[in-house]
This record gives C-alpha cells, structure tokens and sequence, in this order.
C-alpha cells in the first residue's frame, strides 16, 4: 500500500471518527448527562467545601463534552485507519469493510472494553480525588497490557491458521487472550471507593450508558469507515455498481 492511499486513508479514518463522535455525543447527552448530574448532586450533598467553577456546568454539558468527544472520535479514528492499513490482508482474506469492523472491535475490546472490566467508570461523588493519579496510572496501563495482548492473540492466530484452519485457529487464539488477559486482571491492584451509601442506581446507569456510548462510537466508525476506505480502495467497483443499479429499470 503506497503512501498517498495510506494519506487519503488516515484523511477518512478522521472524518469518520469525526461523524462516530457527533453520534456518540448525541448519545451522551441523551443517556450519559443523567448519571452524571445525579453524582453531582450526591457530591454536593457530601461534601461541605464547595470551590468556585471555573467553567459552568452548563458549559461542561454542551460544549465541554462536544469538544471532548469529537477530539477524541478524530484522533482514535486516525489511529484506527492507520491499523486498518496495517491488517488489510494479514488477518486473513477479508475485504475493506470487513478489516473496518474487525479493527473498530478489536478496538471497542482491548481498548475499552477489558479495561472498563476491572477499573469501571464511575460518576463524580463515587472516587476518591486523592488517588485520581494511581487510578489512571492502572487504568492506562490495562489499556497497554489489553492492546498488545491483543495483538499477540491475533499473530497466535495467524501462525495457528494453517495448521489447524482458520476457525480453530481463531478460538485457541481468543481462547488464550482471555485466560491471559484474566490472569493479569486478578494480579493487578483492585480500586473500589464507591461510598456505601452512593446510590445503586445511579452507578449502574452511569456504568451502562458509558459502555452504550463507546459501542456506539466504534460500531460506527467501522461502518462509516468501511464505507469510506471501500472507495478509496476499489473506486472502479463502486462506480461499476453504481452504474449498474442506475441502468436497472424501476418496477411498478
């Protein structure tokens, strides 16, 4: 793959990281801001020391969260197209849009996923301000661990493949990473301050909308993405199939 496709790749993995974090936010507003201002609200109730916001919490919700989202939409996207370049034919014989949705899952699991599964998001008022540089010292560091796991279970995979076919292959290869990636979660430190007393409900609703939003996010950057990286691979097959559908006569 020469460069320039690489450019026009790395272009359109943004662009639809881009559009994937317009989804996501819309989804954020609509399921995540609820847990959010219910941990304020226990936070405030708890907590006797108020300091001054420097910036309003209105401000946070709208275009503080926009801004957050789609900076992080466009920088995963960029770094997923650049993945994309590298699987597209090593992971098997697989097609543009079907490396796309490979890439965005693989990403959703190791990158998000696995880590969210022994250090959970909480909402404000369920952590202790004081250990916030531990907890993202161990959460990153689950990030690195889940993401070259991995890759180790995808080259197990490949190297397993021609001996044992590709499905079987395929299962041993997931099969390990999740003894593995199971192992190394059981040996890490665990962090759990969620207060007693911080509602049930609203850590669960918190919980479930983050996992919603980033599903959201990488299901759609595989799809957009697909698309994209399909005309800038086969640009000949697309106008081909366009042309065709438009000579099709429309029946009534």
């Amino acid at each position: 793959m020469n460069s320039a496709i690489v450019r026009m790749l790395l272009v359109r993995g943004m662009l639809a990281g881009l559009a994937a974090g317009l989804l996501a936010f819309g989804l954020a507003r609509l399921i995540g801001e609820p847990g959010v201002n219910a941990g304020i609200a226990y936070e405030d109730a708890h907590t006797h020391e108020h300091e001054a916001e420097i910036v309003s919490r209105a401000m946070q919700s709208t275009a503080g969260l926009a801004t957050a989202v789609l900076v992080f939409g466009t920088a995963v996207g960029g770094i997923a197209a650049l993945a994309f370049c590298f699987a597209l034919g090593r992971v098997g014989r697989f097609g543009a849009r079907a490396t796309a949705a490979l890439v965005a899952g693989s990403a959703f699991v190791t990158v998000y996923l696995v880590p969210f599964l022994k250090y959970p998001a909480n909402p404000p008022g369920a952590n202790d301000p004081d250990t916030i540089g531990k907890r993202t010292t161990l959460y990153f560091g689950m990030i690195a661990l889940a993401v070259l796991l991995g890759i180790a279970a995808v080259i197990l995979g490949r190297r397993l493949a021609a001996r044992y076919g590709n499905w079987n292959a395929t299962v041993a290869a997931g099969t390990a990473f999740i003894v593995v990636v199971s192992v190394v979660m059981a040996v890490l430190p665990a962090v759990d301050e969620v207060p007693k007393d911080f509602p049930a409900g609203t850590l669960w609703q918190f919980r479930m909308a983050s996992i919603g939003i980033q599903a959201l996010l990488w299901a759609s950057f595989g799809v957009i993405f697909g698309f994209l990286a399909r005309r800038v691979l086969h640009p000949q097959a697309d106008r081909t199939a366009r042309g065709a559908a438009s000579k099709t006569p429309t029946v009534v």
